[in-house]
């Protein structure tokens, strides 16, 4: 068996509505209701997920699970929509764009316009790409 890679060969392709479907209705919905056992069942154990525009490295499934703790901690709604997607069923993975309308604790609410690169591995995300606006709010939290 080969080694994964992202958009590598040997990929297993699924049906395009799978993919906007983990996006959306399973990813940025856990997010968006703060259901944290929804968002972390989208992952591999070992997935990165890298805010691209400051370089901040999240690796393995517990720094995922500590940034998005704080993350919940912080801010007291978030929404993600006005998606467009680009699903690439050969390359196992999406580019997702979309609006996310975020109020911090007791501040106003912040609007980024951002872009997400998923690559898939067995049916879950594996590498993701953060692309931000603004500042970036996917800080690391206490694992």
């Amino acid at each position: 068996m080969r080694e994964w890679t992202e958009a590598g060969p040997g990929q297993k392709p699924l049906p395009y509505p799978w993919y906007v479907d983990i996006v959306t209705k399973r990813y940025f919905d856990g997010v968006d209701n703060k259901n944290l056992a929804q968002v972390l069942d989208c992952f591999t154990p070992d997935a990165r997920l890298t805010e691209v525009t400051s370089m901040t490295v999240h690796d393995g499934i517990d720094a995922i699970e500590a940034m998005f703790r704080r993350l919940f901690a912080d801010f007291e709604q978030i929404w993600h929509g006005n998606f467009v997607h680009v699903a690439d069923p050969a390359t196992n993975s999406i580019c997702s764009q979309f609006t996310v309308l975020i109020t911090p604790n007791g501040g106003a609410q912040l609007r980024y316009e951002n872009c997400n690169r998923f690559y898939c591995r067995d049916r879950l995300f594996h590498r993701v790409y953060v692309y931000m606006s603004g500042d970036n709010l996917l800080q690391p939290g206490e694992a």
